[in-house]
């Protein structure tokens, strides 16, 4: 499946400019992910199929005769006798097609997303970010100034991670508004503006608590990671 395309050529431009002109406010290095999906949630597919076919042989159990009805429509053979093998048949092809059918539902990328709960998905983007930021940021800087704001799409989910010289001053929930200011913007469908706000608060947060010392280069890459 084709990963879709959430920014073109100019909103890439528009985001390494917002991230080159917040670093000249302080020392702090952005680093900006934007990724498709965090996990492909093969698990919670499978037990979403597997819970329906549990209950489709829940229904076999309560309600029989209707399956057994019409599985005689569907055979129209000149009758016969139920014997346990056949049930047992029966109730193995009944759970197949239903739990097959629900994995065949879940290849609805909506739906699927729908149906991951909320706590799953926040877990997975925030390991996810994690990983990122050990890769792109964490002890990355000199200083130690590295910071990941990560977007993940499908997962509706922002998570901004600093490393050590950067978290040693900042409280985690000074990020909120950061985020916040991402979130309206990404209720509204747009996705680089959202970017272009956020690196724009973090860098005014980065003002503050590790101004710019002189000599500062730039460490680490401007531009947006699209994956």
């Amino acid at each position: 499946m084709a990963t879709p395309k959430y920014l073109n050529e100019a909103d890439h431009d528009r985001i390494t400019a917002a991230v080159a002109e917040a670093e000249l406010l302080s020392s702090g290095e952005i680093v900006t992910i934007l990724a498709d999906r965090s996990d492909g949630y093969t698990d919670v597919a499978l037990a979403w199929a597997a819970f329906v076919g549990f209950l489709a042989l829940g229904a076999l159990a309560l309600a029989p005769q209707f399956y057994m009805g019409l599985y005689d429509l569907l055979i129209a053979d000149w009758g016969h006798e139920w014997t346990p093998r056949m049930i047992l048949s029966l109730a193995l092809g009944v759970v197949a097609i239903k739990f097959g059918a629900m994995l065949l539902l879940q290849l609805w990328q909506p739906l699927k997303f729908f149906l991951i709960p909320a706590p799953i998905r926040t877990r997975r983007v925030h390991d996810r970010a994690m990983r990122a930021y050990r890769i792109g940021a964490e002890k990355r800087t000199t200083g130690r100034t590295g910071i990941l704001i990560y977007l993940s799409m499908r997962e509706h989910r922002v998570e901004i991670l600093a490393d050590e010289a950067i978290a040693s001053k900042v409280e985690p929930g000074v990020w909120a508004d950061a985020i916040n200011a991402m979130l309206a913007e990404l209720r509204q469908g747009r996705t680089a503006e959202a970017m272009v706000a956020g690196v724009g608060k973090v860098g005014a947060i980065l003002s503050l608590h590790v101004p710019r010392l002189p000599g500062d280069v730039n460490e680490l890459p401007d531009r947006l990671i699209e994956v």
